[in-house]
């Protein structure tokens, strides 16, 4: 069971199991009273649901760097390198002093090593946060969960979800719309900014490294994507990584070209209905029982 070899602060910790003769096998995790990173992001503004303030920068930064550090972990600081297939904000939960914790892996499996990909038969997880070669065509690795965690760094910027089909052509697909305005280079981080976040020049550059970061992650090809101890370091500002110069990324941070980026539209349609597999949200991101 992989959730029962992993320890780490940014982690919920697994309190133990439960077997019922009907239902199967229950996981239990310990309380986190915060909610979800789903519910503050992006249900402030439902109406019958008690208020829930913005976010402020502060706390969107230390989400993004504590949830890096997690996903970090699974890859490189365990036994065996583990996937965790399902990273969204959902799955990240807040304690009441707002530090992140990923959680649910039920969908979690081990790779023989980090960037070493196997192919599986059946597509889960969920929809928007899928990586191109995981969702056409079962392939599997660490970058499939960097690219998971790029959406949600996107939505950490943004307060966008990462499929919203109201918007106008152009806009309803968060990973397209903010390539291509990051693509522009100056002025494109003020563009992609939450309404609810004001950009000072204390945090201008946090939110810059952030976006920076973001579009190399959800690069199509996953050759192309950091790894996460080097998206640790580019949202610390430690020093620009080695990944960044070898690709020659531009000033923005993009690799792909608008024609790349429209390709890849056009197969994520096409593959709607097989990336649409997997798990259903939980009612109750507070308190976790996983089959």
């Amino acid at each position: 069971m992989i959730a029962s070899s992993l320890h780490h602060p940014n982690i919920v910790p697994l309190l133990g199991f439960c077997i019922d003769p009907e239902e199967g096998l229950f996981l239990v995790y310990k309380y986190v009273s915060g909610g979800s990173l789903d519910r503050h992001l992006h249900e402030k503004k439902k109406k019958g649901i008690k208020g829930v303030s913005a976010l402020p920068w502060s706390v969107r930064y230390k989400v993004a760097l504590g949830i890096a550090q997690a996903i970090a972990y699974l890859h490189n600081g365990t036994e065996r390198c583990v996937v965790h297939r399902d990273i969204k904000p959902s799955n990240i939960l807040l304690s009441s002093k707002k530090i992140p914790k990923l959680c649910d892996f039920g969908l979690a499996t081990w790779t023989s090593a980090p960037s070493v990909p196997f192919l599986c038969k059946t597509v889960k997880g969920t929809f928007g946060y899928l990586a191109p070669e995981y969702f056409q065509h079962g392939k599997i690795s660490d970058k499939t969960d960097v690219y998971a965690f790029g959406v949600v760094l996107l939505e950490l910027v943004t307060g966008r979800k990462p499929i919203e089909p109201r918007r106008p052509s152009g806009e309803d697909n968060l990973v397209l719309w903010a390539k291509s305005l990051l693509q522009k280079g100056k002025g494109a981080v003020e563009e992609l900014l939450d309404p609810a976040v004001k950009c000072t020049f204390r945090n201008a550059a946090q939110m810059s490294r952030m976006a920076q970061a973001a579009a190399t992650c959800v690069s199509s090809e996953e050759s192309r994507r950091p790894s996460m101890i080097e998206i640790i370091s580019m949202l610390r500002g430690e020093e620009e990584p080695i990944y960044s110069a070898r690709k020659k990324l531009n000033h923005s941070g993009i690799s792909d070209c608008y024609t790349q980026l429209e390709q890849t539209k056009s197969e994520m349609n096409g593959h709607l209905a097989l990336a649409m597999l997997g798990v259903s949200e939980l009612e109750d991101d507070d308190l976790l029982y996983c089959r």
